[in-house]
């Protein structure tokens, strides 16, 4: 039986119950190891644990086991539920009050499916030197123009990582262009709005940032960082080619979505399906 709607509103009412909501939110549909949650919310991880019991109580997450690591996910079908009693229920007969959902939902990227402009895509990580930095680029060569791709860190680094310059360079980038920027650049209320915005990096995902104007699409595709490889410099090589592989591949099944045929809640769908470990090659 599913809990009463005061039941998950209750086990949200708490601050840290709240931040671990959000972040499983932002990371969905992915699995967090409890100990990252903890670290990421700031609190010790037995505090941690009373807190993800009584989500997990109410129904709003559901939980895994990974050999000895115990990981949480965001149920989405509970959080739907939680949103359609908002909508449906508390807001019925009172199309004022839904009206910002709803205007916010149809103007997400499918009105621009069939026009000229290119979708604008962000992606962040926390340096912006390896992991953002080939998706922009991997992004803007493989979008045939239909995609304007740029990307920042949430604590860039001064230069980008040599041995990421060295795998572009290699695959023929145009290297003029990649510089690392602070997530702030676009921010505040002149900076460009997207269409979607990509974490690919669980540091970065796991940081509670304000939401993007116009809300856009939204996806985590974390990625291991290659410069934390450790190991001979041909080993080193290998884990920045192992990113490079997996961002590509994620990006190339993206570009190909079928996008003017899609409304929002689908590309939502989609766009974390993509999520999905990639397959060997």
């Amino acid at each position: 039986m599913a809990p009463e709607p005061a039941e998950l509103f209750a086990a949200l009412g708490q601050p840290h119950r709240l931040a671990i909501f959000r972040l499983l939110a932002r990371r969905a549909p992915e699995a967090v190891p409890a100990g990252e949650i903890a670290a990421a919310v700031g609190i010790r991880a037995n505090n941690a644990s009373v807190h993800l019991a009584s989500l997990q109580r109410a129904g709003l997450i559901g939980r895994d086991r990974d050999g000895k690591s115990v990981l949480y996910r965001l149920d989405l079908a509970a959080a739907g539920r939680m949103i359609d009693y908002l909508v449906l229920d508390c807001c019925r007969g009172r199309p004022e009050l839904c009206a910002p959902l709803a205007t916010t939902l149809l103007s997400r990227p499918r009105r621009h499916a069939t026009m000229p402009e290119p979708f604008s895509v962000l992606f962040i990580c926390t340096a912006n030197s390896a992991r953002s930095i080939f998706a922009e680029a991997i992004m803007n060569r493989e979008g045939g123009g239909r995609f304007r791709a740029v990307s920042a860190g949430t604590g860039p680094a001064a230069a980008l990582n040599p041995m990421a310059v060295d795998q572009l360079a290699a695959l023929g980038y145009d290297l003029a262009p990649l510089r690392t920027k602070s997530v702030a650049t676009f921010q505040g209320p002149d900076a460009p709005r997207f269409d979607f915005v990509f974490t690919v990096c669980d540091r970065a995902a796991n940081e509670d940032c304000p939401p993007w104007t116009g809300q856009p699409i939204s996806g985590h595709w974390g990625i291991p960082d290659p410069a934390r490889a450790t190991g001979t410099e041909a080993e080193r090589k290998l884990a920045f080619a192992e990113a490079y592989r997996m961002l590509r591949h994620r990006i190339l099944a993206f570009v190909n979505l079928p996008f003017a045929d899609l409304d929002a809640i689908s590309l939502q769908r989609a766009v974390d399906d993509i999520a999905a470990p990639t397959p060997a090659p």
